[in-house]
């Protein structure tokens, strides 16, 4: 049971590693916000700055909230990659559909590691174009305010989903 759990967490840790890292990051610039906030809302004169420091560390804590909400949402793209992979094998339309984020191909490649075609969905992303260093998805790299489309948001935090 506990062996099961910590194979569990591990996984979803492997399954998103950028989501994770930028929540430890995020949460950090939280945690100092809210220090400078709380220095600040100790003052006995009225000063802006502290809620400007409360505004901020809110901020910082939807960012947490958003980067664990789009490592979940891979964590469950890569369950569903690998109940796919384990049905019907290895199918490069099945990579292809998941080739334009750094995210999603992390977790298409933990879960073609899982099924044995890790090697064979590397080469589909590599004939792709895609290389080690294309962080970013391909629909913000073309225009950075689609982050805030709702059919972005949609196929980032609903896998599966295409609009």
């Amino acid at each position: 049971m506990l062996r099961s759990a910590l194979s569990e967490l591990l996984c979803y840790l492997q399954v998103a590693p950028f989501p994770h890292l930028t929540t430890v990051k995020v949460s950090v610039l939280a945690f100092v916000s809210g220090c400078e906030a709380w220095f600040f809302l100790e003052q006995p004169e009225f000063s802006w700055t502290a809620w400007a420091w409360v505004i901020l560390t809110g901020l910082f804590a939807w960012g947490v909230i958003l980067c664990q909400a789009d490592a979940f949402s891979r964590y469950r793209e890569f369950k569903r990659m690998r109940r796919l992979l384990r049905r019907y094998g290895f199918r490069p339309g099945i990579f292809r559909l998941v080739a334009a984020s750094r995210c999603q191909r992390d977790a298409a490649l933990l879960a073609a590691r899982e099924t044995g075609c890790r090697a064979q969905a590397r080469n589909v992303f590599l004939e792709l174009g895609y290389r080690w260093y294309h962080i970013l998805p391909d629909a913000i790299v073309a225009n950075p305010v689609s982050f805030f489309h709702p059919r972005f948001l949609r196929s980032t935090f609903v896998p599966g989903k295409r609009s």
